[in-house]
């Protein structure tokens, strides 16, 4: 109660039952079309596979990153965009974890509210006991808790909520534990396999609530172990497992997860405290659905970006020849940081992971296609740029600023695309 207080548990009987066949249809119809997918991302300067395969649904244009690994939305139907599903089944899916989506968004909202309210009592009570038990404080050091109190309690608006509660994408984790040839121990607690070790979820906006629906597809094969006497939690069976970061002393928390069972990481949970998934037996599917930062993350920023950085090239009317409008180093340095951007984090990023999308949706080729004429564009701008310092006649004060902040980010490519070839 005190130690995992914000971890919000909910059986699968207090969920509606249409809403459990639609998502587990959605997860069984993604798999037959061959849309999850293992990501290879990379820890520490070297690539690996991950254990789960997954897929990102979500907004139109929104992306989420994690392990340096960007991933890309198969967008959920959304009104006033025009995108075209490779089948009825895959459009009727993406539906569907919309609509589990607005349900969950709800559910959290209303956890969120509880959480508020017993927080609030439970202050007020504190501060009865604290009054009675200090007769003799002076009225200055009582005026000092009243204010500090206040500060804690103070109650959320409706904006502040939405605003960490309304997911705009969901990650979907799919792992056949008996397919894999080797899972990881857990090294803390002697908790068994883990499907996924012990993490913080990143790119998330502050504060904001992760929602996980379950399916682990259980039949007659595989049941909990009744009869035997474990001295841990049920190896058959999947579990959360939840720590406090960097603490191996207070004792983890291993939740057994059913099929339709939801369990929700409220308020700074995702900070505090580090979880891992604790392989069962069967095959198991999720949907963790999530408030992605994406204030450098969508489609929108990027060409945004390019926008920017484009508006430092122009057309001769005559000759139709580019040139630069301005080669002041501040100017330089935000149009070649931006054409690193485009080439780095989104260009490499999309074709890298090969056409893994085209299984869903073409939705993101012409954006890609915009992207890449921007990218051009962007080289042509730096061989003008290496053509301009080669004439004399600037100042050279102001051409040794230019070259210096403009070949940093020229090693900075030049380092970055060695890399990627290599990968």
């Amino acid at each position: 109660k005190t130690k995992y207080s914000k971890l919000i548990f909910r059986k699968s009987d207090t969920v509606p039952e249409e809403l459990h066949q639609m998502v587990q249809e959605s997860f069984l119809t993604l798999r037959e079309h061959n849309c999850f997918f293992q990501d290879l991302v990379r820890i520490k300067g070297k690539d690996f596979l991950t254990p789960v395969s997954r897929i990102l649904i979500g907004n139109p244009g929104c992306t989420y990153k994690y392990l340096n690994t960007r991933l890309f939305t198969v967008p959920w139907p959304t009104e006033g965009y025009d995108i075209k599903y490779c089948s009825p089944q895959i459009h009727d899916a993406c539906k569907a974890l919309m609509r589990v989506n607005d349900y969950l968004h709800i559910e959290a909202v209303k956890a969120l509210q509880g959480q508020n309210l017993f927080e609030t009592k439970e202050i007020k009570d504190t501060t009865v006991i604290d009054r009675e038990q200090n007769v003799t404080t002076s009225l200055t050091e009582q005026g000092s808790v009243s204010k500090d109190q206040s500060s804690v309690c103070v109650p959320e608006d409706d904006r502040s909520l939405k605003n960490r509660t309304s997911y705009n994408l969901t990650l979907l984790n799919y792992m056949d534990p008996l397919q894999m040839l080797y899972l990881k121990q857990e090294p803390y607690f002697g908790m068994g396999n883990m499907a996924v070790s012990w993490h913080h979820d990143e790119n998330l906006v502050e504060r904001s609530t992760v929602a996980v629906y379950n399916y682990s597809c259980e039949d007659s094969a595989v049941e909990e172990s009744s009869e035997q006497e474990l001295g841990g939690r049920d190896p058959t069976v999947w579990h959360v497992g939840l720590k406090i970061a960097w603490d191996i002393e207070t004792p983890g928390l291993a939740i057994p997860l059913h099929q339709g069972d939801i369990y929700l990481m409220l308020d700074d949970l995702n900070m505090t405290h580090q979880h891992c998934v604790l392989a069962g037996l069967s095959p198991r599917f999720s949907s963790t659905h999530r408030v992605a930062d994406c204030s450098r993350g969508t489609l929108e920023y990027i060409l945004g970006q390019c926008e920017l950085a484009l508006q430092n090239l122009q057309t001769d009317s005559d000759s139709m020849a580019l040139s630069l409008k301005s080669l002041e180093a501040a100017v330089v340095k935000q149009v070649e940081e931006i054409h690193n951007e485009v080439e780095f984090e989104w260009l490499r990023q999309f074709w890298f992971q090969g056409k893994r999308y085209l299984k869903c949706t073409d939705w993101w080729l012409k954006p890609m296609a915009k992207l890449e004429e921007s990218w051009r564009k962007m080289e042509i701008m730096t061989s003008l740029v290496l053509s301009e310092v080669r004439k004399e006649q600037q100042i050279k004060e102001e051409r040794n600023e230019t070259i210096s902040c403009f070949l940093l980010l020229l090693k900075e490519r030049q380092k970055l695309r060695k890399e990627w070839t290599a990968r």
